[in-house]
């Protein structure tokens, strides 16, 4: 519906939730503090592919960086309680892929709402809609796209999971594999230094949690009034 049919009571509500999500989140942008990054044990040189990590099955999560406060070791759905190092390197993985996912999301809504080069400048409004817009301009975008997708998978499956017929009980991930890490550093970033890879693994799940909040928002904040994100500010 257009915005005029709702109403401003509903909108100012749905913004004040998103407000309080993203303050609790805020923490990502935070310092790890040194009681965080002690819970995290290193080995003082990298070990075979788990960059200095070594699972700890008395810690939480398996000993894996992530915790920061005030949240600390926050699992209120207890997913770690008995988990297995597997199902602990399992769940990390597709957090850190939907969180790098998410990041991307966020910059996309922000970016595609605000600059149209592409397809003839055409595509407009709220991101949400754009690509159904982008098939009606190129139909076959979506399996270009689609093809794009299955070789970044595929890729991304062979550096780290083990084949189909070679997958034991839910081993699913190779042994040497460090959730994540799937050798694609550009710019160079990885730190070199288990302890420093420890902390921007921790900012980098901080900022990918925050950024699956707000991308929730961003989808929920457009179906609501059907407006793009930077419209709510002018």
């Amino acid at each position: 519906l257009p915005s005029k049919y709702i109403p401003k009571s509903i909108t100012m509500k749905f913004s004040a939730i998103i407000l309080a999500l993203t303050f609790g989140a805020a923490a990502a942008f935070a310092p790890a503090t040194r009681s965080a990054r002690s819970s995290v044990r290193v080995n003082a040189e990298p070990t075979g592919g788990l960059n200095g990590w070594v699972p700890d099955e008395n810690a939480f999560a398996w000993g894996l960086p992530g915790a920061l406060e005030p949240m600390g070791n926050f699992d209120p759905a207890g997913f770690a309680d008995g988990c297995s190092l597997n199902e602990m390197k399992r769940y990390r993985e597709a957090e850190v892929t939907h969180g790098r996912v998410a990041m991307l999301s966020v910059v996309g809504f922000l970016v595609a709402e605000s600059f149209h080069p592409l397809f003839g400048g055409q595509i407009i409004g709220p991101a949400i809609y754009h690509l159904t817009e982008v098939r009606q301009v190129q139909p076959e975008f979506f399996e270009l796209l689609a093809v794009a997708i299955g070789i970044v998978e595929t890729s991304r499956a062979q550096n780290g999971w083990t084949p189909p017929a070679q997958v034991e009980g839910k081993q699913f991930l190779n042994d040497d594999y460090y959730p994540g890490d799937v050798n694609f550093d550009p710019a160079g970033l990885k730190p070199e230094d288990p302890a420093e890879f420890a902390e921007m693994q921790t900012k980098e799940l901080q900022h990918g949690r925050l950024a699956m909040l707000a991308s929730m928002g961003f989808i929920a904040q457009e179906l609501t009034d059907q407006m793009g994100i930077f419209e709510h500010f002018a």
